[in-house]
């Protein structure tokens, strides 16, 4: 894969904090409350919706697979229209989840501390793991650790931090969605912007982001609605035709949305037009994705809540089959070959977000950290008030 590219929890915070992306248990969902009562001393249980834990390892899912057909691309031209057409959606479904899961982001001292260590924490482990991986596995030993220029599958993690930020920001603007649409238009015509924190990525996804953080319950009922799902196969069958016949055609480097137009080879304009025209796609395919996402609790459910494992642990082995040339077996570009790398990539992205692997690396992806940050003032009000009773 391209240095910097994607992904994604998934990478996608489950709750309306900034904390850890994709996985944190403690959210409500939309469409569930907290029991009216609880017990002296106790919070409110709260739940988790079983349809956004299913979206989100559904598209997990279609991230590992995703990179599993890329080095087959050359080889199969069918792959190569599954390749462009998953991408087209898994990681704008994502970002759109992350989005809505953002709306109650305030700025807080509590929601920063969150973002810090679900999110900025785990960005600067992961780079400088994935910088120590490359110089192993890649025989590379002077490969520079750099927390300016995300690595691979990283890059989600600055993005959905710095999204997160401006979040206040987007709730006080009138036109939130062109004003983010006009802001990745300009984006896809700027070579100049360079690769620092990936801000190309920051702003040519910021639409789904800002979409999310617009979107209500009654949005997603709607895309659920029997009709919808219906309507989503023939939608979903004219997307893979077009693929196919763009396969060979099309440069798939303007769906990482890393480079500029110019960066690509292509005339300033056509920049403007791809970005309006990507971001019309991806919507549809968003909306007819989420039709498909069943809403009952199904043996794969609890698993939504270890994307954000998945997500960053299954790079090493993705990167690995390169570094390691696994994909000169010629026999994995047989058409058996290639569902044995499918079938193979969806084993291990369930494997990765099982609670076992969470529990092993829960030190890296949701870091406590209390010795880090100062009390907050309602505490320490509370503690004398106490010690003057």
């Amino acid at each position: 894969m391209p240095r910097s590219h994607l992904p994604a929890q998934w990478p996608v915070a489950h709750q309306g904090g900034p904390a850890a992306p994709l996985n944190e248990p403690s959210l409500i969902s939309p469409r569930e409350k907290p029991p009216a009562k609880a017990t002296a001393g106790e919070k409110p249980a709260k739940k988790r919706d079983a349809f956004f834990d299913n979206a989100k390892y559904l598209a997990i899912v279609l991230v590992a697979m995703g990179h599993a057909w890329e080095p087959l691309r050359d080889d199969s031209r069918a792959a190569a229209a599954l390749y462009i057409t998953v991408y087209t959606f898994h990681m704008p479904a994502f970002i759109v989840i992350s989005g809505y899961f953002s709306r109650s982001f305030d700025a807080s001292p509590e929601r920063l501390k969150r973002l810090v260590t679900g999110v900025g924490v785990p960005y600067v482990l992961f780079e400088v793991a994935y910088t120590f991986f490359k110089r192993w596995a890649n025989d590379d030993p002077t490969y520079p650790i750099s927390l300016l220029d995300p690595w691979y599958l990283t890059w989600f993690l600055i993005a959905l931090f710095v999204w997160r930020l401006t979040t206040p920001l987007w709730k006080v603007v009138r036109w939130p969605v062109p004003l983010a649409l006009a802001i990745a238009v300009l984006a896809s015509v700027s070579p100049d912007i360079g690769d620092d924190l990936d801000l190309q990525r920051v702003l040519q996804f910021l639409p789904f982001f800002v979409l999310g953080l617009c979107l209500k319950p009654e949005h997603f009922q709607l895309v659920r609605r029997r009709e919808a799902r219906i309507l989503a196969v023939p939608v979903f069958a004219s997307a893979l035709l077009f693929a196919y016949w763009a396969a060979p055609r099309m440069n798939a480097a303007w769906f990482y949305r890393r480079d500029s137009a110019q960066e690509l080879g292509a005339p300033g304009w056509t920049g403007a037009v791809m970005t309006l025209a990507m971001f019309g796609c991806s919507v549809v395919l968003v909306a007819c994705f989420f039709a498909w996402v069943p809403g009952r609790k199904l043996w794969f459910t609890a698993l939504g809540a270890g994307t954000l494992y998945g997500y960053l642990l299954h790079g090493f082995v993705a990167k690995g089959s390169r570094f390691w040339d696994w994909y000169d077996i010629t026999w994995l570009h047989t058409p058996l070959g290639e569902v044995t790398v499918t079938l193979a990539a969806a084993t291990l992205i369930t494997v990765l977000c099982t609670p076992p692997v969470q529990r092993m690396f829960r030190f890296a992806m949701e870091p406590k950290m209390e010795w880090a940050f100062k009390r907050d003032a309602a505490a320490i009000a509370g503690s004398r008030n106490g010690r003057r009773g």
